[in-house]
């Protein structure tokens, strides 16, 4: 391990660059890097510690920038969530875990916990299955819009995949579908990370009678019915959860519901059933079984429901 003598301030370019160049984030994770870390930027100068070299930064520095977090306050007056806490804690930890993965001394990362405040913050919305069903439902299935709609409810439910991977998704992947039961389907996900997501019987022929009505030639798996003929007409994330937001409205679900929704939904279910965490990371594409651990909450509220039904005490005698 080296000592750098750049301040930790002008390491954070590098930093972005190597998390385009090596780890393969997209652009939208660097610019939320970037933006978290300019807080910490903003702190330094702040408290006259721009010239901060890596190693010079100890737990104490750590505790005054989460004391500073939470009593910051925007023009309006108003105080950082414990959520976009644990974002600007994140950043700085990931900054320091590429100091370590270049060979500069510096804080290790796992000296920045979140607060459990956070945590419990980010629970997961999901649905249950009698609201997977009224969503699946919701389309008109007798038009060509309503078969691409269910088609589309039908792969996020069976997949989990995320919504840039749902668009991403071309029709000659789907050409030999006629006679199979079930289909694997290797994808390039997030961070260019390969994975297996696997699309059950019922997906598959929801998809089966979603392509028979195609009579176009558009490279897209789901496309736009409405778009201009010299326009894209691959449907955007955007479209996509309109219409999964229309269906939700339609099928008297929650309103919260979104593509991502399905997702948890779909990790939960896998969880309820008995499923381990590390096979669910798998499925889903995680890059750290800690990510995959959101889901916990499930499994922790389930057993305390069973114990509550079978073992409360009600049946011994006072």
């Amino acid at each position: 391990m080296k000592k750098s003598n750049i301040p930790i301030i002008k390491h954070i370019p590098d930093f972005l660059d190597y998390c385009e160049v090596e780890k393969g984030l997209s652009d939208r994770t660097q610019e939320n890097y970037q933006h978290y870390l300019n807080k910490l930027v903003s702190w330094l100068k702040k408290t006259k510690k721009e010239t901060l070299l890596p190693h010079e930064l100890t737990s104490g520095d750590v505790w005054a920038y989460r004391l500073y977090l939470s009593r910051f306050t925007d023009e309006k007056g108003r105080p950082l969530k414990k959520i976009t806490q644990n974002y600007y804690l994140i950043a700085m930890r990931v900054l320091l875990s590429y100091f370590t993965a270049k060979d500069i001394v510096s804080l290790p990362s796992d000296k920045i916990t979140l607060p459990k405040d956070a945590r419990a913050e980010k629970m997961v919305k999901f649905l249950n299955l009698d609201q997977i069903e009224k969503l699946l439902l919701a389309p008109n299935t007798k038009t060509t819009i309503g078969l691409r709609d269910r088609a589309i409810l039908e792969t996020l439910f069976s997949t989990g995949l995320r919504i840039a991977e749902l668009v991403a998704l071309n029709r000659e992947q789907f050409t030999n579908i006629k006679a199979q039961k079930d289909l694997e389907l290797g994808i390039i996900g997030k961070g260019t990370r390969p994975r297996t997501v696997y699309f059950s019987e019922r997906a598959l022929s929801w998809l089966r009678k979603y392509l028979e009505t195609r009579k176009d030639k558009e490279k897209a798996l789901f496309v736009h019915y409405k778009a201009r003929k010299d326009a894209e007409n691959r449907l955007t994330a955007r479209s996509m959860e309109r219409i999964v937001k229309k269906c939700a409205i339609l099928g008297g679900i929650p309103i919260f519901t979104t593509p991502h929704t399905l997702r948890h939904s779909y990790a939960t279910d896998l969880l309820t059933q008995g499923v381990d965490l590390r096979t669910i990371q798998e499925f889903l594409g995680h890059r750290s079984i800690l990510t995959t651990q959101i889901y916990t909450h499930v499994t922790n509220k389930r057993l305390r429901d069973i114990h509550r039904q079978y073992h409360s005490g009600k049946n011994l005698k006072e």
